[in-house]
């Protein structure tokens, strides 16, 4: 018989799937780029709000006074605290005070401590579209982060009192100007700026809703501790919703740290003493 040829060595077989690294690497950018997208800055798709509650002791603040409240130029907000006394209420569910869209949470320490703001677009009774920011401050945990869709009611965090500075309460603002952020003292500290929450939240507790879907600027305002973003760009107006502008509002007002120290410090005696802190404005 001849002799066998020789056979040639077997060669590795080839991959079933040739692209799927390629794929892969595609799928992450892709993630990655709408990622940065979002957080570069312009709008983000959220329904309209179908009305507002108080974000501690949902719906009505059941168990909750307000220790102080919203003064112009003085408190910009309100300040919440448990019926059970002293830092009996630490750890306590803070709940968003409506349908929105989360354009901050982080620590920041100083005065504020952890903080969430809440961008929420409504119909008004005229049918004019606005939006508000809530701000929850001083918290404990934060329970959403950046970009977070949530819900009237949801959990967005747990009551603190920014690790111990202050008795633990609820600070609880909400903004007509959209490009305040945390840099507060860069903006007029009265109502051309900022609502009344108790006045607003029972003036709006419900409002008309529908599926459709709106933008909702995001990211249109300075980090902490920077200047002031540029009201022309990002957030003036976005699609066909027209966002509130205000004009002359940049006034720096004096830091009223000293006056929050005496507040607390007060506070804290009646406490020590079994005294009760009536709240200054009623809930309803």
């Amino acid at each position: 018989m001849p002799a066998c040829a020789p056979q040639p060595l077997p060669t590795r077989c080839a991959s079933p799937f040739p692209g799927w690294r390629l794929l892969l690497c595609a799928c992450v950018a892709l993630i990655f780029t709408s990622q940065a997208a979002a957080q570069s800055g312009s709008t983000l798709r959220v329904r309209l709000a179908d009305g507002f509650d108080f974000p501690v002791g949902k719906p009505d603040a059941d168990g909750y006074y307000k220790a102080r409240g919203y003064w112009p130029n003085g408190h910009l907000g309100e300040d919440w605290n448990g019926r059970g006394g002293g830092d009996s209420d630490l750890g306590a569910p803070i709940y968003a005070m409506g349908r929105g869209v989360v354009i901050f949470s982080q620590n920041i320490g100083v005065g504020w401590g952890n903080c969430i703001l809440v961008r929420h677009i409504f119909r008004e009774a005229d049918g004019k579209i606005a939006m508000v920011d809530s701000l929850y401050g001083h918290l404990h945990e934060r329970k959403v982060k950046l970009h977070d869709l949530v819900e009237k009611g949801q959990l967005v965090g747990t009551m603190g009192g920014n690790n111990g500075m202050y008795a633990v309460h609820l600070h609880f603002e909400v903004r007509k100007n959209l490009h305040i952020g945390m840099n507060r003292s860069q903006f007029a500290r009265d109502s051309s700026n900022y609502y009344s929450p108790t006045a607003f939240i029972n003036a709006r507790r419900v409002l008309t809703s529908s599926t459709q879907k709106y933008d909702v600027p995001v990211n249109n305002f300075a980090p902490y501790g920077r200047a002031l973003a540029d009201t022309g760009s990002d957030g003036s107006t976005s699609g066909n919703v027209d966002v509130p502008s205000f004009k002359g509002a940049s006034a720096a007002a004096k830091d009223d740290s000293k006056q929050d120290d005496d507040f607390w410090s007060r506070l804290k005696a009646k406490m020590r003493s079994s005294q009760t802190t009536t709240a200054t404005e009623e809930k309803r």
